[in-house]
């Protein structure tokens, strides 16, 4: 029993400090950076031109980052890492906004300043996403996705849109209440379904890799949390958003969902049956200290993860970002 809780020990500290692969903040050498090569040079300098035009206009800073892929960071992070290096929008105002799209991924986000996140909201963010660029990206239409959804987040912060456009960008329709897009919305960290594909379009290979890694060391913690008496609720509470999580990344809404029903359910189940019967505290008792056949360890663990960032030169007017905005992929 020492042996295994030695195991367990050390996969828990394996787990809580891996560190991921790091990708480098570029230097802002401009309001639209394609290091992915994917649009031509004219239309570049010629969307350049029109978001500084916008800047001295209206002071808000827009600005666009393309990039081959994430390499291996987490969509929402990096996004947020870009804005808070470069500093984008007026410091006082905090109104920036970037645009990021990794193409290789087909993932992208709209991450706003805080200044910002009244006029454009996350579903507004969510809408020019799905509407805007998506179609033009399905379709490798690169420039013209992007050249819509800027029109459309200048457009939404400018509030000068028509009446026609109206509809587009109301946050207080019926339709965003009721939509299945916002349908966990009130699901606090789980509202992150919200931006998971209904079906997944990743490689089976890269699926059967996250799900064995997956089941190695999410499911030691679920073993845990099944077998061991009290602190093993807490464990599977914490559990929780893993389980709701990494299956809809992984395959989708459509698989992920009944997956993260499935282990709500059953562990449920389990707990309440372990509780009120006296083989399941037999089969519990043997992971508990007090029985005497089997032991507690304690282990701390310290170490540090963090970003690693190229050094770089911002031209951004000092703004903050607190998470606003909203990601899509294609």
């Amino acid at each position: 029993m020492k042996n295994k809780i030695r195991i367990l020990g050390l996969a828990l500290y394996f787990l809580l400090n891996t560190s991921v692969y790091t990708l480098d903040v570029p230097r802002m050498q401009g309001r639209f950076i394609d290091l992915a090569n994917v649009t031509k040079p004219g239309f570049r300098n010629y969307t350049e031109t029109l978001l500084i035009d916008h800047e001295k206009k209206t002071s808000n800073q827009i600005a666009v980052l393309i990039i081959p892929n994430l390499g291996g960071e987490i969509l929402e992070e990096y996004s947020l890492k870009v804005a808070e290096s470069w500093k984008l929008g007026q410091k006082g105002k905090d109104n920036g906004v970037l645009m990021l799209i990794a193409i290789e991924d087909r993932k992208m986000r709209i991450e706003v300043g805080y200044g910002l996140e009244a006029d454009l909201p996350d579903v507004i963010c969510k809408r020019i996403l799905d509407h805007k660029l998506k179609p033009n990206f399905k379709n490798q239409n690169y420039e013209q996705g992007i050249q819509e959804g800027l029109e459309a987040i200048s457009k939404a912060i400018e509030k000068s849109y028509s009446n026609e456009e109206a509809d587009f960008y109301n946050p207080n329709l019926e339709y965003y209440a009721s939509s299945n897009e916002r349908q966990f919305e009130n699901l606090g960290p789980l509202s992150i379904l919200d931006d998971m594909p209904y079906e997944s379009d990743l490689p089976w290979l890269l699926k059967l890799f996250i799900t064995i890694f997956f089941l190695f060391v999410v499911g030691i913690f679920t073993y845990i949390a099944a077998f061991t008496p009290y602190v093993g609720w807490f464990i599977a509470i914490f559990l929780v958003p893993f389980w709701a999580i990494f299956p809809c990344a992984v395959y989708g809404k459509r698989f992920g969902i009944p997956i993260f029903v499935t282990y709500a359910t059953t562990m449920l189940i389990w707990k309440i049956f372990a509780l009120i019967t006296p083989w399941g505290r037999a089969k519990m008792n043997q992971f508990s200290p007090s029985s005497g056949k089997g032991s507690s360890r304690t282990w701390s663990s310290s170490g540090s993860g963090g970003f690693s960032s190229s050094s770089s030169s911002s031209s951004g007017g000092g703004g903050s970002f607190g998470g606003g905005g909203s990601s899509s992929s294609w």
